[in-house]
């Protein structure tokens, strides 16, 4: 089984505002999976080095396009910076941050990688993370050849549990996307080369269909909400005829033996597939991902569940062995 590529990222940073090429959000997606990878925490000042043939690989380039494209990022990404807003935890007031991406960030052509350092600021928003986290694999984002398509593509996901963003202000909408604001001041090629460009990218190359809505202020479109569902071919079937008394070859048990897991054993589990789209993708009872694992820990003490998930739980960082967990009568 090829291992899954995972992007992790809190959600201030999943729904901050920044403007970064397609080629400098690459870099940021294989700095945050070499920086999970390690098993550790990263600590300020330590460089990550990425690799040419891990971009070329990653995002189906050839060899001198990887090259070229991760020398120019270097440029970009030591400009770039990003702004995001987070409820202070003693106040309560809300506090606007600036930050910038990386401290330091290298070139080096005989090794054929770039060495970067996040600043300071940006460690604990991709590796110190709490519930408030979106995560998804990164092909889901590889072929799209859009900054703004990748970008829409993460402010959708973080809503994953309920197929629809909030309404989004034009003017926040913008920013969160990184468009320029000399550019597409017009709505109608705001819309034209930005939205319906990403969302046709979007439904062309990931795991989700999405729409828009618009919201009009009197004559004037004001702001947009994004509706999306999982395409069934990532769904896990369903309806399957199964003898329950014939061991399955991958787990090595039967269905009969298969039971529902202990409330500390279910909220494991809930804690690590909660944010699963083809678990959660259209559980329009769930407006939280707080929620959607409340859901999915109820769910998961029942033995249906278990075997209807089974194929996610195989596939956990913890390997679950269904012989030893969720045996209680």
């Amino acid at each position: 089984m090829t291992k899954k590529q995972i992007v992790s990222k809190d959600n201030d940073l999943m729904g901050a505002s920044y403007s970064l090429g397609v080629a400098e959000q690459r870099l940021i997606f294989l700095a945050i999976i070499e920086a999970r990878e390690q098993n550790k925490l990263i600590n300020v000042g330590k460089p990550l080095r990425l690799y040419a043939k891990s971009y070329e690989q990653q995002f189906s380039v050839e060899k001198h396009t990887a090259y070229e494209a991760m020398k120019r990022a270097v440029n970009g990404l030591y400009e770039a910076g990003f702004s995001y807003d987070k409820i202070e935890e003693a106040s309560g007031k809300n506090i606007h941050y600036k930050s910038r991406w990386v401290e330091k960030i290298a070139y080096a052509d005989e090794l054929g990688c770039v060495e970067l350092t996040f600043a300071s600021d940006v460690i604990p928003l991709i590796t110190r993370l709490d519930s408030c986290y979106t995560e998804y694999e990164l092909r889901q984002v590889s072929s799209l050849q859009s900054e703004y398509a990748i970008r829409l593509y993460e402010l959708m996901i973080r809503w994953r549990s309920v197929g629809k963003t909030n309404k989004i202000m034009i003017g926040d909408l913008r920013s969160m996307l990184g468009v320029e604001p000399s550019k597409y001041k017009q709505m109608n090629n705001f819309k034209a080369k930005v939205l319906d460009h990403a969302i046709k990218q979007i439904n062309d190359h990931t795991d989700i269909t999405a729409t828009y809505e618009q919201h009009k202020q009197g004559r004037q479109i004001a702001g947009f909400t994004f509706r999306f569902k999982i395409k069934e071919k990532d769904r896990k079937p369903l309806g399957i005829v199964r003898d329950p008394h014939s061991i399955d070859w991958v787990n090595g048990v039967t269905d009969e033996e298969v039971k529902g897991m202990t409330p500390a054993q279910a909220d494991k589990y809930a804690e690590l597939l909660h944010q699963e789209p083809s678990i959660v993708g259209n559980w329009s009872d769930c407006d939280s991902y707080f929620k959607a694992k409340m859901k999915l820990k109820k769910q998961l003490q029942e033995p249906r569940y278990v075997r209807e998930y089974m194929s996610h739980l195989l596939s956990c960082s913890d390997p679950f062995n269904p012989k030893l967990i969720g045996l209680q009568k």
